[in-house]
């Protein structure tokens, strides 16, 4: 069984050994055992519940929210539809992420043809005299 140590699962994980500290300071990693010497290593499991802890806070996901999915985790199967109903939630909220970042990009695309045409001109001037337009997506 491949073990990490705090530093090699910070590096699998593209986060800091300070973030797994902090995770584990509040309650995330209660999965995490120790070596005699209090050292923490992670287990192969343990990874890929925290790359599941990562994409949760990617989503926005406050840690005290975390917590209570771990601890649910924790109680078994009791707690499977309220995980469930988590990450459907969790779903919906990332859909809607999605939906505005695909606005901010319809329009930093306007915004680079708007410059590229500009370029290509010499002028921002061409704009502003109404020769060329560059539709506006809504």
């Amino acid at each position: 069984m491949k073990t990490y140590s705090i530093s090699e699962a910070a590096t699998e994980l593209h986060v800091t050994a300070y973030t797994l500290r902090y995770y584990d300071k509040e309650g995330l990693l209660p999965f995490v055992e120790r070596t005699p010497s209090g050292q923490r290593f992670f287990k192969e499991s343990d990874i890929a519940a925290l790359k599941v802890i990562e994409c949760l806070k990617s989503t926005g996901m406050q840690i005290k929210e975390i917590k209570t999915f771990i601890d649910w985790c924790t109680e078994g199967d009791r707690t499977l539809q309220q995980r469930f109903d988590m990450f459907m939630e969790r779903k919906a909220t990332v859909e809607k992420q999605m939906e505005e970042l695909k606005k901010t990009m319809e329009l930093i695309d306007h915004k680079c043809l708007y410059y590229k045409t500009a370029l290509d001109a010499g002028t921002e001037e061409i704009h502003k005299n109404g020769k060329i337009e560059i539709p506006v997506t809504n």
